[in-house]
């Protein structure tokens, strides 16, 4: 298996969903939500390709970084690689149904594993998805990360305890996923969380809880006063809201607000492994990855998704030995130049 044909057989079962294109930036699916698109203009899903575009990388090659390390340690796990798959849900209506949710939320979670990663969960409109992602953890042992939308507060701990049991290493909420509309259309009604709900709801759960979908300094701070364990800098995909700025715009001055006060994972934009040693230099611990593990999945399955995992993490400890980083606790913003 190789990545061309992933792509060509994930091209067939996405048909009318993701035309995989050459460069997956968004512009021929703006506006497709439900599909694989950015909301409205499309505007936010660019912005995270664009943020990332901003950047060049450092060229240095007078240093001893001969075999780069991409070990990382996240949760009381020691993963091979900062390369994580994020959650992702709803075959049915965003990307044609040609697996069903528990085929595809197996094929991350265990290809995630395969590739020394770690594999996300999601929730959506149909309660039953949710559901599929807690049962692939449980099938790995716990080797995944279930995350809930920010439902009534009673919903949302219930199926923390449904995390619990799985055993997972760890769970958390899209608070980004507050405005999607589907969830209300289908009965499943999501909105925002006030800090006190927010601290609640950590404080009655024993995993590490991540809250995905922080965007602004003073968000991050509420986070961490909330008892979060780590956050997620993303903006959805640019599924939610548009216009909003990519992840790279925003994470510098998250990270100079909480670095080491909280596991901080980014996501948005990432399609390369040097893309991923952009992210870590502005700060990130480790990067989420959503679209090119949707084609790994549809295109290969759990081999699918490990091989894409794992050409990220080759290209990553490529970038790195050409930055001068011997270690990801190495890499600092020294490795960016800003274009201006």
């Amino acid at each position: 298996m190789d990545l061309k044909t992933i792509r060509e057989e994930a091209r067939k079962k996405l048909e009318g969903y993701c035309r995989v294109c050459p460069v997956c930036d968004g512009r021929a699916c703006a506006g497709e939500v439900p599909g694989m698109g950015g909301i409205g203009t499309g505007r936010g899903f660019r912005a995270n390709l664009e943020a990332l575009d901003r950047y060049r990388l450092n060229l240095r090659t007078l240093h001893g970084a001969k075999d780069p390390d991409t070990t990382c340690r996240l949760f009381g796990l020691t993963l091979k690689t900062p390369v994580l798959a994020a959650p992702l849900t709803g075959t049915p209506y965003n990307m044609g149904g040609a697996l069903s949710e528990r085929e595809f939320i197996g094929a991350i979670i265990s290809g995630s594993r395969a590739a020394g990663s770690l594999g996300f969960s999601g929730d959506g409109a149909d309660p039953a998805m949710y559901d599929s992602g807690v049962a692939a953890v449980a099938a790995e042992n716990g080797w995944g990360v279930p995350i809930v939308k920010p439902r009534e507060q009673e919903a949302v701990l219930d199926r923390l305890r449904q995390a619990e049991a799985a055993g997972a290493v760890a769970a958390g909420m899209d608070i980004d996923g507050a405005g999607l509309v589907i969830m209300t259309m289908r009965g499943q009604p999501v909105g925002p969380k006030t800090p006190a709900e927010l601290r609640r709801i950590i404080s009655a759960t024993r995993l590490p809880f991540i809250v995905k979908g922080v965007m602004t300094p003073d968000e991050a701070r509420l986070a961490v006063d909330a008892g979060a364990k780590a956050i997620v800098v993303s903006n959805h995909g640019g599924r939610i809201l548009d216009h909003t700025p990519g992840a790279a715009d925003v994470l510098p001055d998250i990270v100079d607000r909480v670095k080491g006060q909280v596991t901080i994972l980014a996501d948005g934009g990432v399609r390369s492994g040097v893309d991923v040693l952009k992210l870590l230099a502005l700060g990130a611990d480790a990067v989420l990855v959503g679209r090119p593990v949707v084609i790994g999945a549809f295109g290969g399955g759990a081999d699918g998704v490990r091989l894409i995992l794992e050409r990220l993490t080759v290209e990553l400890r490529q970038a790195m030995l050409l930055t001068g980083c011997a270690s990801l606790a190495g890499i600092s913003r020294q490795v960016l130049y800003q274009v201006r």
